[in-house]
């Protein structure tokens, strides 16, 4: 069934900035979740996130890499701007996966690598059936916190642009996918 509504749900955060983006995928959603949870693929077409790993709470390499509600997430490197390129210096984030809803196609993780009071982050990806077997993506991050000021004038910029890259590459990489298939 079509939807023209968010797949996002209310978000818990109250935050100081948020970032957002979305696109049209001409892919059916199960493909475009497929992509989507392949981490091990990111590094072929995502600029912004090129790697995402199951860890433990010591960011230790899992040999079962199977994402659940409740693991522990170590995503790096970041990039903002958005690169392929490996010469920009790169950051990451530790996060502790919040929802993976398999059914709703949705999924949302909020970093724990700081106090509250200095940063709240909590990211939430969605997948919504159109009409004509499209999808579309949305996805939306929440700032908070006393870093979440600084965040919001040296790097916002850089994460409006991360997320539209990232949304793009996912449209490519689904679509690509998909025609292949048919």
């Amino acid at each position: 069934m079509a939807s023209t509504a968010s797949g996002l749900p209310p978000l818990s955060s109250k935050g100081v900035f948020s970032v957002s983006s979305s696109c049209l995928i001409n892919a059916p959603r199960e493909v475009v979740w497929e992509v989507l949870m392949d981490w091990k693929s990111y590094k072929e077409w995502n600029p912004f996130v090129r790697d995402q790993c199951i860890t433990d709470a010591r960011k230790n390499y899992l040999p079962d890499e199977t994402p659940r509600e409740g693991c522990y997430l170590y995503i790096h490197p970041v990039h903002i701007p958005p690169s392929f390129n490996t010469k920009w210096l790169p950051s990451s984030s530790f996060e502790r996966i919040s929802t993976l809803d398999h059914e709703n196609y949705r999924t949302a993780w909020a970093n724990i690598e700081m106090p509250h009071w200095l940063l709240t982050a909590e990211r939430w990806q969605a997948l919504v059936e159109v009409e004509g077997g499209k999808t579309r993506y949305e996805t939306i991050g929440v700032f908070g916190g006393l870093l979440a000021y600084l965040i919001r004038a040296f790097v916002r910029n850089g994460l409006k642009k991360g997320f539209i890259a990232m949304a793009e590459g996912l449209k490519s990489r689904a679509e690509e996918r998909y025609e292949g298939h048919t």
